[in-house]
């Protein structure tokens, strides 16, 4: 086995943006707005509602725009009787155009950039220099929702689900966030213990959205900072599964763990798109395992993760599936309490319940199986087990998966067999199981391995075998994959 030492990982490129998301922050700056339709005066009470002075320019104002303009939301709204000029756009932050036709939209855009202010005019996007897009408000925490003006239908439901979710007291301990943010940075606390501040004071707010903030919060949640003294500073290790491949199977707990890493160490196994998930600033490792590859020694993983918790980082170790199921989390969990680290485990999703979960098979029917058993397809020196029970292995009510097993497939068929299993057992091999490229071959015991040499076969393997099987139905599992496929892409 070729070796290899643990190495930095770049993330994968930022996929192409229709529109980069920015927030303007338009408190007592002014801003320019022409027109008198609803459009414009939707886009005045916007404005004003960000405490922007609105400056607005329309000949014959509607009764809807002189209300508004009476009692704006925050900041003042002005409303001039004549046509827009040149010179209106000196010093104004940002320039709305309710333009009627094609030649006062080019003109309103082209004076807003000879001023050097940034424009956009409703409804014709060849003329602006930004979108706005459907908003989430629990000010001061904002969501903005854009289509690029594919699909604002679309966007609104987007927008109306955030809505559903996010409950509306998140404002005000949002406010209390922004106000008491000045507060903790003169508190004295560490830098670790001002993160570990936020982090209780974002698990008290998710859990008490629903009553406003009070001074007691602040002193209870600084005192037990203080309380956990040097332990907010001391780094920690947390094992992380990262599931069988789809990154919607990541656990909640899971996701929050990658959000606040400042080191993560990955497993080969663990699909790209997981690091989506993950802290952007996070330094990403890979100290990858594999049994054809060049692999890290598991002493050389275990020093690095040991070193960085030392210096104070919180390091995610990131293992495909679960990390307590042929992760070697034993030994690293044992590796971290010898040296007094903290150490938390974060139970993912199995790859052997995505891959029964996407072929639609239960692995414990109550006709067919008693037992559900993980095996392992190979020791350390890469070959097939020599303390198998084999016994166990040929029990016919019984449903086993065997991991990892792409060289030693054959030879555990031929001893399964020998033993007493059944040559037509149903079996089935999966490969990249609950991804996008995930790949099924559909045999007998006896028939497998043929099958997989025949087969071109990469990524993370697992072979199930069982009478469970039997109730396997192509057509059936193709559709709930089909499925999930279609969800997916209509989530990105």
């Amino acid at each position: 086995m070729t070796e290899r030492k643990p190495s930095e990982t770049k993330p994968p490129r930022m996929e192409p943006l229709a529109r980069l998301p920015l927030f303007f922050a338009l408190e007592g700056k002014r801003a320019l707005v022409s027109g008198t339709n609803a459009g414009a005066v939707w886009k005045v009470e916007l404005l004003s509602a960000t405490g922007a002075l609105v400056q607005v320019f329309a000949e014959t104002p509607s009764e809807e725009l002189l209300a508004l303009a009476n009692d704006p939301p925050k900041g003042a709204i002005t409303v001039h009787r004549r046509a827009w000029a040149d010179s209106d756009f000196q010093g104004c932050a940002i320039a709305i155009g309710g333009c009627e036709d094609e030649e006062e939209a080019a003109r309103f855009a082209a004076a807003a950039r000879r001023a050097g202010v940034p424009v956009n005019v409703i409804d014709k996007p060849k003329y602006c220099d930004f979108a706005f897009g459907a908003i989430v408000n629990r000010s001061p925490l904002v969501v903005g929702v854009s289509t690029d003006g594919a699909a604002p239908v679309f966007g609104q439901a987007i927008r109306a689900k955030l809505e559903s979710i996010l409950p509306a007291g998140y404002a005000r301990w949002a406010e209390a966030a922004k106000s008491w943010r000045l507060r903790v940075q003169a508190s004295g606390l560490s830098f670790g213990g001002r993160r570990r501040f936020w982090q209780m004071f974002t698990a008290r707010a998710i859990a008490n959205a629903d009553r406003a903030p009070a001074a007691s919060d602040f002193d209870e949640l600084l005192a037990g900072t203080r309380a956990e003294g040097e332990s907010a500073d001391r780094g920690s290790v947390a094992l992380v599964g990262a599931g069988p491949g789809n990154p919607e199977l990541l656990t909640l707990r899971a996701v929050r763990a990658l959000q606040s890493a400042d080191v993560i160490l990955i497993d080969d196994l663990v699909a790209p798109e997981i690091l989506d998930f993950a802290r952007r600033e996070a330094k990403k490792m890979l100290v990858g395992k594999t049994a054809r590859g060049p692999s890290c020694k598991q002493e050389e993983i275990n020093a690095l993760m040991i070193s960085l918790a030392k210096s104070g980082k919180r390091v995610v170790r990131l293992k495909g599936g679960d990390p307590m199921i042929f992760g070697r989390a034993g030994e690293e969990i044992a590796a971290c309490k010898a040296e007094g680290i903290p150490v938390e485990v974060v139970p993912g999703i199995t790859a052997a319940q995505g891959a029964a979960a996407r072929l639609s098979v239960s692995l414990t029917h109550r006709r067919e199986a008693r037992r559900l058993q993980y095996v392992t397809g190979h020791a350390e020196d890469g070959k097939l087990p020599a303390d198998f029970d084999w016994g166990s292995v040929a029990d016919p009510k019984a449903t086993t998966v065997v991991y990892m097993p792409v060289r030693t497939i054959g030879e555990f068929s031929k001893h399964a067999m020998e033993n007493g299993l059944d040559a037509n057992t149903p079996a089935i091999a999966v490969s990249r199981a609950t991804r996008p490229d995930e790949q099924v071959i559909v045999s007998t015991l006896r028939d497998l391995p043929a099958r997989l040499a025949a087969e071109s076969v990469s990524g993370p393997l697992l072979v199930l075998i069982g009478q469970a099987l039997a109730n396997y139905d192509a057509a059936s599992a193709g559709d709930v994959i089909a499925q999930a496929a279609r969800h997916t892409r209509a989530a990105d």
